[in-house]
């Protein structure tokens, strides 16, 4: 009962603490979470970009949409680490849902507890690199991640 309790309170706390994107107000989706003794991954689908931002240029609310996406990521995984002190790695991925109704593996990365990077760092594409998320940019927007051994590649 007690592991369901640990589920539960990740929920909220994803809920409470990650609630608002820091340029999105769309809701973050958790679409799976497994924990086994040291290890968590998670899946999740990528914040949706703004309402405000319909009236920006495509290719800027595409590039707000992918920096909150690395937002995001790095902050789940000082989420999923905090809620769960014991593990020391996490596989995590990020999916964006497209117009279809398919899902595009956008972020995927084995990232461990005790990774550290420096408050100096201003670019959070490079924090999240630092932190051991694989990603690809081109022209400043995510673009979708062929497979994950793919992503592993990069």
């Amino acid at each position: 009962m007690r592991l369901l309790w640990k589920f539960a309170d990740f929920g909220r706390a994803v809920r409470r603490r990650m609630r608002f994107g820091i340029l999105s107000r769309a809701p973050i989706e958790i679409l799976r979470v497994e924990w086994q003794a040291d290890f968590i991954a998670c899946d999740w689908l990528a914040r949706a970009a703004d309402e405000w931002d319909a009236d920006l240029a495509s290719h800027v609310s595409e590039e707000n949409a992918s920096i909150q996406a690395l937002h995001d990521a790095i902050a789940l995984r000082k989420l999923l680490f905090a809620e769960w002190p014991h593990a020391q790695t996490a596989h995590l991925r990020t999916f964006r849902q497209r117009t279809d109704g398919r899902q595009e593996l956008i972020i995927t990365g084995t990232v461990t507890s005790d990774a550290e990077i420096s408050s100096r760092i201003a670019s959070t594409a490079m924090r999240a690199k630092l932190l051991g998320f694989q990603f690809w940019f081109h022209g400043g927007s995510l673009t979708a991640l062929e497979s994950e051994e793919f992503a592993m590649n990069l």
